[in-house]
């Protein structure tokens, strides 16, 4: 029996609500497809900041570097400035670890309703592939003159060629794989430097994917375009600010945040990757088990997609789709009263009562 060791930070809010389920369910297809796991806990979390100060400990990449992935829920709580908790967690894994593709994917399912009229399950089926690494999220700027009428504030964007063409190739590569499109998402008429630089390193590296199309919308009409015309997108690319944005609306167009999964890859497999949700630590309902346990659920499967285990992650993806299609039990944020926990049993179950569909690939 292969076995993996995983890494598993809860971190805030709903994250210590939403990860035991999706421990649930991966487990229950680890049994079924017959390998096994290891889940190493960390207490890594703004609550770790207000005792200690810190995030996560000084040695903390070195803690999970001989991991097979991360299994992060959320990062973020009152009290707790966001930039002090996103950078001294999240960030420096996905820099340490250069997990320079963030793919976060967005599917219309049945049984979900779409806030756009007009579409069916299947319908809209979008990529959004998000550089990670540099971009608008950068550590270079500072601020001066502090409490002032002088004060000010710089932030510095970096756009290097091999970081736009690793993550844009990425792009090209997958969509290689789905629909055969990718959308460049820019800003070149208003940002200068940097959005010109990424337009031609985009036109360079389309250039070596004849068989797939391209096209590229400022990130403005974009934003439009994915709300009217949702089902015309495939794959599309963008920076790490643009990639976020674009990635948060992809999940609302398909009927929730609370079921959008993401990875951070790092596709050379030097280092380990890390598989998280795409909403954030929800202070607001933290507590009351009616966070939305799907997307955990399915950054799951990316996980063991990843790891090698395809057929494990689509049984995953199919019994979620089965339980929506089929009226199971549903969050308040898809219209339901379930639990937090009633629908991460009700997966699991599903997944332990259907038989095997292959062999581990």
């Amino acid at each position: 029996m292969k076995k993996y060791k995983i890494a598993v930070i809860e971190g805030d809010g709903i994250g210590r609500e939403v990860v035991p389920e999706g421990l649930r369910v991966v487990e229950a297809v680890g049994r079924k497809f017959d390998f096994g796991l290891t889940w190493s806990h960390f207490d890594w979390s703004c609550e770790r900041f207000v005792k200690t100060g810190r995030m996560m400990p000084e040695d903390g990449l070195d803690q999970l570097k001989d991991c097979d992935a991360i299994f992060l829920g959320a990062v973020g709580f009152p009290g707790v400035p966001d930039h002090v908790s996103l950078w001294g967690l999240l960030i420096p894994i996905r820099r340490g670890f250069r997990q320079y593709v963030n793919l976060r994917p967005a599917k219309l399912l049945r049984g979900i309703q779409s806030p756009i009229r007009n579409f069916e399950a299947g319908d809209i089926d979008i990529c959004v592939v998000r550089e990670n690494n540099e971009g608008e999220y950068s550590q270079i700027g500072g601020r001066l003159y502090s409490g002032t009428e002088d004060e000010l504030a710089v932030q510095q964007a970096i756009f290097t060629r091999r970081g736009c063409d690793r993550v844009i190739r990425y792009a090209f590569e997958l969509a290689r794989t789905r629909k055969k499109h990718v959308t460049s998402a820019t800003k070149s008429n208003g940002i200068v430097f940097t959005m010109p630089f990424w337009d031609e390193r985009f036109a360079e590296i389309r250039s070596e994917f004849p068989e797939v199309a391209a096209d590229q919308f400022h990130i403005d009409i974009l934003t439009a375009h994915f709300v009217r015309y949702p089902d015309r997108f495939d794959v599309v690319v963008g920076s790490n600010l643009f990639g976020d944005i674009l990635s948060d609306l992809s999940a609302a167009v398909v009927g929730s945040i609370g079921i959008a999964p993401s990875a951070n890859l790092n596709p050379e497999r030097e280092y380990p990757s890390m598989f998280e949700p795409v909403h954030g630590s929800a202070p607001d309902i933290a507590g009351k088990n009616i966070a939305n346990p799907i997307a955990q659920i399915c950054s799951g499967a990316m996980m063991l997609e990843h790891l090698g285990e395809a057929a494990a992650a689509k049984e995953i993806d199919r019994a979620v789709t089965k339980m929506l299609a089929e009226d199971g039990p549903k969050t308040p944020d898809l219209g339901g009263k379930a639990s937090t926990a009633e629908v991460g049993e009700a997966v699991a179950a599903e997944v332990s009562l259907a038989q095997p569909t292959s062999l581990r690939l």
